[in-house]
């Protein structure tokens, strides 16, 4: 890993020849500066990513986006499991799954059950900085992939796992699958209608939090190892992970002992925070944060309840919740979603339109922050959503697609020094 230290204020030179001198090497640094940001944050970082399906992969195309080379390991043939998780597929066949989290990364298949497959992994892991892996708790271990065989020649190895509960723990054996872990955890019970069955969260929140977290402690760990020299393992679970995700609400439980209600759309610690429906059948969302914005409510209102002791302050109008929504319920029936969009806004309350996802993505903003990439022009025809993550000196790069199954294993085994005679032999095996 380079690590290009920052540019230091220099004192002014006493003559025009130290003038042009330092003007040089200002240049001269101001150009690797440059450089460097056009290949991205992590430019120099190797990473060997063994995960599949969503969790992991989700980390190592984030490090891949700040321009890290991630070499994903894929079975021969079959590839990673959402490669099939289809329809709907691109034109081209990749499935909408698997380019969700694969782009800027290598594709190499490998049968890591055969001691030539595990060779491989081995060498590319001898030259690696991440190992990104989310098999079973000791899953590897029987083909020398795991963390303690791995470091014994490469010490510096960061070995990322990313586990259903964990390395330790009773239930450190058990797999781990985010609609199990949403139920399991405590997430689905305060997700739904307050008078129905538990729902879990639209998409696999509990997958993509925890993928955030391994990002999280990879590069923490390269920062230690700056100081140290030596890399470590960092361990991440989907179920630690969705214990986290209860923040404020978890946080009730501890400080109450109450067990928290499912509320459906309204906010456990704020009143009135959740969907109200306007006249034409049309839902918006109110979020009402201080008694300062639910005084200025219910002037838009043209009502005087912020003077009524029951709906005063916060904590009086979480108690009296279901007398106020109801109130307000009625009078928001009775002016289009438009019009109380507008004059909400007006006063500073915050509140927005509830949208379809084809409505978020063709919104003029989505487009001011590129978070719909598209890939046409290097021959794929997937679009796919965009890095959040913007970086004003070392911006996220999207330099090429989903890889194709295999794309780059012949380029990858020839770095490592296996010629075409035996690039051939492993594939006539079923190794590669």
């Amino acid at each position: 890993m380079t690590i290009i230290s920052p540019q230091t204020e220099q004192q002014q030179p006493s003559s025009n020849t130290n003038n042009d001198s330092n003007s040089n090497k200002d240049n001269s640094s101001n150009d690797a500066n440059n450089k460097q940001a056009a290949r991205g944050a992590l430019h120099g970082i190797k990473v060997l990513d063994l995960s599949r399906v969503l969790a992991g992969p989700s980390c190592t195309q984030i490090l891949a986006d700040l321009g890290a080379e991630v070499i994903k390991v894929e079975r021969p043939r079959i590839g990673d499991e959402t490669r099939h998780w289809a329809p709907p597929a691109f034109s081209d066949d990749t499935s909408a799954y698997y380019a969700t989290i694969n782009r800027n990364k290598k594709s190499l298949t490998v049968d890591i059950t055969t001691p030539a497959g595990q060779t491989i992994i081995k060498k590319i892991a001898a030259d690696s900085d991440i190992v990104v892996e989310n098999f079973k708790v000791g899953g590897l271990q029987k083909y020398g992939l795991d963390y303690e065989s791995l470091k014994q020649t490469n010490p510096r190895l960061i070995y990322a796992s990313l586990t259903g509960f964990g390395l330790t723990g009773p239930d450190a054996k058990r797999p781990g699958y985010d609609y199990i872990i949403q139920g399991l955890s405590g997430l689905m019970s305060i997700t739904g209608p307050s008078d129905g069955e538990p729902h879990k969260v639209g998409v696999a929140v509990v997958d993509l939090f925890a993928g955030l977290q391994l990002t999280i402690g990879i590069q923490a760990a390269l920062l230690a190892r700056q100081h140290t020299g030596r890399g470590q393992q960092v361990d991440v679970a989907l179920f630690d992970s969705a214990l986290a995700l209860l923040a404020n609400v978890g946080m009730n439980h501890l400080a109450s002992g109450e067990v928290p209600p499912r509320l459906g759309n309204q906010h456990p610690n704020i009143v009135p925070y959740q969907v109200f429906l306007a006249a034409g059948e049309q839902h918006f969302i109110l979020a009402c944060g201080n008694d300062q914005q639910f005084a200025k409510l219910c002037q838009v209102l043209d009502v005087n309840w912020q003077q009524d002791s029951r709906f005063t302050t916060n904590p009086a109008r979480v108690v009296n919740r279901e007398l106020l929504c109801g109130w307000l319920v009625d009078k928001f029936a009775q002016q289009s979603r438009a019009h109380w969009l507008e004059v909400l806004q007006q006063v500073g309350i915050p509140s927005g339109a509830i949208h379809n996802v084809s409505e978020a993505l063709a919104m003029p903003q989505t487009q001011a922050r590129e978070m719909v990439i598209d890939f046409t022009a290097q021959g794929s025809p997937v679009r796919a959503l965009g890095n959040p993550i913007k970086l004003s000196e070392s911006p996220v790069t999207y330099r090429s697609p989903p890889p194709s199954l295999s794309e780059h294993t012949d380029s990858t085994l020839a770095a490592l020094g296996y010629d075409s005679e035996m690039i051939a032999k492993l594939k006539a095996d079923g190794i590669v």
